[in-house]
């Protein structure tokens, strides 16, 4: 009986080895590495596929600093120039109709994306974070942490067109190009869908035990199919974007802080700072699967897709070893910002630029 039940545990213990195994592989890899270096901390990238650049903040060296986006060659990753003077930059936003480019800082920063001049600065209230822009409305979303939570800007000439109350701290936003805009609310568990064009909140989606700490959000516009990427615990909760109703709850990694998703494959990807990038796959509207695990880079929590090569570009950096904790603290990563695997302080010019693409 004995042996038995020990052969009844090696069996099922393998069978959960190639389950594991079976997620890691896939057609998804780390096809190039670039070690880029510069001083300053760093939250969001973005890529803009049509005028192929890639745009990454970089806060300055010591805290209350001067910032500035740096800008890449979205196709060899080689510098293209930078915009100064972005006080606490976390992200970027591009209208590339009118080629103006805006900084979620403050103030925040409308740049000309041809020449990264700056075309004015405009003084918001509230912390800048993520930011958004929509083509239905061509505004442009600014997230903060406190109030205002949402200030919106008109792309083309940066006037200030209102602000919105989410009754929360926002993380990100998606658009699905017809008038609504979808923004998950960290603190309080739910997605909060808007009206663009009246900046009006008219739902908010609970994730009723399913997932929280929402940090990542993607969106399937064609199929009104949202991807809410929690970091307590780690789960993406699939929602109808139409309803609210919950489809389906995956497994994803630690430390999520961004997500995207790609008509083009119809997949959908979460970066976490434990190293790790989730694909899940849209089999329909109504079946979702992790397709794959790709192992990325310690402290890869943010992530841009290129929807042209479709590519997704991650941001990372080295660090020494973690502080040690102090007595009877929390752990760090049962959710909020600094979850993921985040170690110490970043070693100087260590920072990388990695590209996850498909197997040749």
């Amino acid at each position: 009986m004995r042996l038995a039940l020990a052969l009844v545990a090696v069996a099922m213990s393998s069978s959960h080895l190639r389950g594991q195994a079976a997620t890691a592989e896939g057609p998804y890899k780390v096809v190039k590495s670039e070690k880029v270096g510069g001083a300053g901390g760093f939250d969001y990238c973005y890529a803009d596929a049509e005028g192929r650049r890639l745009y990454i903040p970089r806060s300055g060296a010591r805290r209350g600093g001067a910032g500035r986006v740096t800008v890449f060659d979205l196709d060899t990753l080689k510098p293209a120039g930078e915009v100064p003077n972005a006080m606490g930059v976390h992200g970027v936003a591009v209208d590339s109709k009118t080629h103006h480019g805006f900084s979620s800082s403050n103030p925040v920063l409308m740049f000309d994306t041809k020449t990264l001049a700056t075309v004015k600065t405009i003084d918001v209230k509230g912390r800048p974070d993520g930011i958004l822009f929509d083509p239905a409305t061509s505004h442009v979303f600014v997230l903060s942490h406190s109030a205002p939570n949402v200030t919106v800007i008109d792309s083309a000439d940066g006037a200030i067109v209102g602000t919105i109350d989410l009754g929360g701290a926002p993380e990100q936003a998606a658009s699905d190009g017809r008038g609504h805009v979808y923004i998950d609310v960290e603190d309080k568990n739910n997605v909060a869908v808007v009206d663009a064009k009246t900046l009006t909140v008219t739902a908010h989606y609970d994730l009723a035990g399913k997932g929280g700490t929402p940090a990542g959000l993607a969106l399937d516009a064609k199929n009104n199919i949202l991807f809410v990427c929690c970091r307590n615990p780690h789960t993406a909760v699939v929602m109808a974007a139409d309803s609210g109703k919950i489809l389906a709850t995956l497994p994803i990694g630690s430390g999520v802080d961004a997500a995207s998703f790609n008509p083009n494959t119809m997949e959908a990807f979460s970066s976490q700072g434990d190293g790790t990038l989730t694909v899940i796959k849209e089999n329909s509207p109504t079946e979702f699967v992790v397709e794959q695990t790709v192992q990325t880079k310690q402290g890869a929590k943010t992530s841009t897709l290129d929807t042209k090569t479709n590519q997704i570009f991650l941001i990372t950096a080295d660090r020494g070893p973690a502080p040690a904790p102090a007595a009877g603290a929390a752990d760090g990563n049962a959710g909020g910002r600094r979850g993921g695997g985040r170690g110490g302080q970043a070693l100087p010019d260590s920072f990388t630029i990695l590209v996850v693409g498909k197997s040749s």
